[in-house]
């Protein structure tokens, strides 16, 4: 599997990242610059890491979502490419069109960073066939603004259609308001786009694939990665 990690100003989870994916691929990460204008040649999955882009200084991933890579990304999922966006990511991805909705301020109004379980829904994507349907997971979040909103239609769409991938729930899979730790709509903490290539998660799970973090829940999602492109040769 040849990933390339974006890198923007202010981005500070691409070593994490960089790091989970030589773990488990076994093959070193491109790590590629926010001003380039095209990903390097054989590229199978792009990833866009969290951190803070910019210093979040205007909407969470507004100016990142402008930068010139972005248009090789944007034309490497509309050719079918897989593309994996985490926290900041994942607004990036909101931002840049690849995926549908907003990432709102947190409710209480508060940042976030603690371990949160999460139901994983599916287990016929690329990026989650290393779970189970229904398994439930913990993996840290990190973030101001993970609030998921978007409007009715919309979420009735990616409901209707199955593009809800992971959802905040208590340790035992039930979607509890107490367990959605940032408000987010219908306790959405990973959807799809409608093609099934882009994924758009705010949880980190680079952050729990190995032992001596004390869990590594977030293995199965990088390792059913590897899985779908060793099938695919």
């Amino acid at each position: 599997m040849k990933s390339a990690v974006l890198v923007f100003p202010g981005i500070n989870r691409e070593r994490d990242m960089a790091r989970a994916l030589h773990l488990i691929s076994g093959r070193e990460p491109a790590m590629v610059w926010h001003a380039d204008t095209a990903l390097p040649a054989g590229t199978d999955l792009v990833v866009i890491p969290g951190g803070f882009s910019y210093g979040d200084y205007l909407r969470c991933g507004a100016i990142a979502a402008r930068a010139p890579i972005m248009d090789a990304v944007r034309g490497f999922a509309q050719s079918g490419g897989l593309v994996l966006a985490v926290c900041n990511g994942f607004q990036i991805a909101c931002e840049a069109g690849l995926l549908p909705g907003v990432l709102m301020r947190n409710s209480q109004l508060r940042f976030i960073c603690r371990d949160v379980y999460l139901r994983v829904e599916r287990s016929d994507t690329p990026f989650t066939r290393g779970y189970n349907a229904g398994q439930v997971i913990r993996v840290p979040v990190a973030h101001g603004e993970g609030n998921y909103i978007a409007d009715g239609q919309t979420i009735a769409r990616l409901e209707g259609e199955g593009r809800v991938l992971f959802r905040y729930s208590s340790p035992d899979g039930m979607i509890d308001p107490n367990w959605n730790h940032n408000g987010a709509m219908n306790a959405i903490a990973g959807i799809i786009n409608e093609r099934g290539n882009v994924l758009g998660m705010m949880p980190h799970p680079e952050n729990h694939v190995e032992p001596s973090m004390g869990c590594t829940d977030g293995r199965g999602l990088f390792a059913g990665l590897v899985d779908h492109f060793k099938l695919a040769a």
